[in-house]
């Protein structure tokens, strides 16, 4: 796709996964977890100028005591007026307010981020699929454990459950 990719923002909900120290440090590919926080950062300020929602996902295991050091989101990634997700599977639906929260502010479609492409991000668009959500996936803002996860995921998942496309080619404006 080279074309921009127009999104209301009334409509439109940034949805970033797991973007917490812990997996962001992690081992990652076809890009670093650091590029892909970066580039998150970037479009989530894009989209709280426009005046679009950023919905914040991260995982807390269940069972322990303590959550290991790095579970909190990155640092300076939650802005007053995001919504936190706090998930205990792989995808941020189950066992969440997730969808009503999102319904409650009239949002019909979710562009997708964050960390590992083929699990936490993946499990989560399938539910909003499932749901009845329009669903956008920012390429360069996911990573996964491997390239072939990533890829199989960005290139033969994703395009049956939306659309497929770079931070750079949304753009938000009013419908």
């Amino acid at each position: 796709m080279t074309a921009p990719l127009v999104l209301d923002p009334a409509r439109t909900a940034l949805v970033l996964v797991d973007l917490m120290d812990r997996i962001v440090a992690l081992p990652l590919e076809p890009r670093k977890g650091t590029e892909v926080l970066v580039t998150a950062e970037e479009l989530a300020a894009a989209f709280r100028s426009a005046g679009a929602l950023v919905v914040l996902i991260r995982v807390e295991r269940t069972g322990v005591a303590e959550q290991p050091p790095g579970s909190g989101l990155a640092a300076g990634l939650l802005k007053d007026g995001d919504v936190e997700i706090v998930k205990r599977t792989i995808g941020a639906f189950q066992g969440t307010d997730l969808d009503a929260r999102l319904r409650d502010r009239g949002i019909t479609t979710l562009v997708f981020g964050g960390i590992a492409t083929n699990l936490g991000v993946e499990s989560t668009a399938r539910a909003a699929h499932d749901l009845g959500y329009e669903l956008v996936f920012a390429e360069d803002t996911m990573a996964a454990f491997t390239a072939a996860e990533h890829e199989a995921s960005v290139r033969l998942d994703f395009p049956r459950l939306g659309s497929v496309a770079t931070a750079g080619q949304m753009r938000l404006t009013g419908g």
